[in-house]
């Protein structure tokens, strides 16, 4: 049974500048931080950056929920992001958004008022 976003794992070229985004974007340090893995918990659940594999937009796209998508997505761009996807609205109040972070990954995000984070395990 699939209990919900647990892990995104991002592959990274450079590690040392990815924990440093990552840790201005999400507005936490890691709280594992290793040579081979660099692990942030963000609201139960974690984000991922391993120093090898092939970035991409393609594949998993994990959506990172958000409060304001579109204050979010101009953030991210503002922090070294290039839009992918423009802020929608899908219906019933949500709206999603993607970005390219400075490494090459597709960061998804969503706006979703339905959603009950009291729910996550």
């Amino acid at each position: 049974m699939i209990l919900g976003l647990r892990s995104a794992i991002y592959p990274v070229g450079d590690l040392v500048a990815a924990k440093q985004w990552y840790a201005q974007i999400l507005g936490v340090p890691p709280y594992f931080d290793e040579p081979f893995y660099v692990g942030f918990n963000v609201g139960g659940f974690e984000l991922g950056l391993i120093p090898d594999g092939q970035p991409g937009a393609s594949g998993p796209q994990p959506l990172w929920g958000v409060t304001d998508a579109s204050r979010e997505f101009a953030k991210l761009v503002e922090l070294g992001a290039s839009p992918l996807d423009a802020v929608t609205d899908v219906g019933g109040g949500i709206k999603v958004g993607a970005v390219m972070d400075p490494f090459g990954n597709r960061f998804g995000i969503i706006e979703n008022p339905h959603f009950d984070s009291a729910n996550v395990r």
